[in-house]
């Protein structure tokens, strides 16, 4: 089963125990305003409705998390764990996206968590180990590489998900 950006926040948040105010927090450092309301919208399963016609029906309660949002709740977890940065001469204000498209979502993910979280690459071959997926250091290394290098490697769903479960063993215990 495909995940998505909202099954992705969903267990980013259970994994992680972060609280609707936090949440909200998190969205604003990311650069997105955000209510209560539209928290909990986007940490409902989000799943396409079609009419007869086929057209994708648009629902109030049914609110896909994009990759511009779910990258700003990224970039806004790396701020409330690590505090601002000031960007140095010459950088840009606001980090540049780095959510090419669909196939990239989660290795960005998984590079995003690793500086939020201040883990090393050791922490996450245990953390995956601890969901039961064996990694090796070259393995995680192409995963966290940028889309591009020749040693670049899409990251699945299934490594995505085991990670976020390990995730929640480590932080939730």
């Amino acid at each position: 089963m495909d995940m998505n950006n909202n099954d992705i926040l969903i267990r980013l948040r259970y994994a992680l125990d972060i609280k609707d105010a936090d949440m909200i927090e998190i969205f604003k450092l990311g650069g997105v305003d955000v209510t209560k309301e539209d928290v909990q919208k986007l940490l409902t399963k989000f799943e396409e409705i079609y009419d007869a016609e086929g057209n994708l029906v648009e629902d109030e309660e049914n609110v896909r998390c994009d990759n511009f949002t779910l990258e700003s709740f990224l970039n806004g977890l790396i701020v409330f764990k690590r505090g601002k940065q000031e960007p140095k001469p010459g950088q840009p204000e606001r980090p540049a996206m780095s959510i090419t498209d669909n196939r990239s979502v989660n290795n960005v993910v998984l590079k995003k968590l690793k500086i939020a979280l201040a883990l090393t690459s050791e922490d996450m071959i245990d953390i995956l180990a601890d969901a039961g997926v064996m990694v090796t250091k070259g393995e995680l290394g192409a995963l966290l590489r940028k889309e591009g290098h020749k040693n670049y490697k899409a990251c699945g769903d299934r490594y995505a998900r085991n990670f976020l479960k390990g995730l929640a063993f480590k932080y939730r215990d």
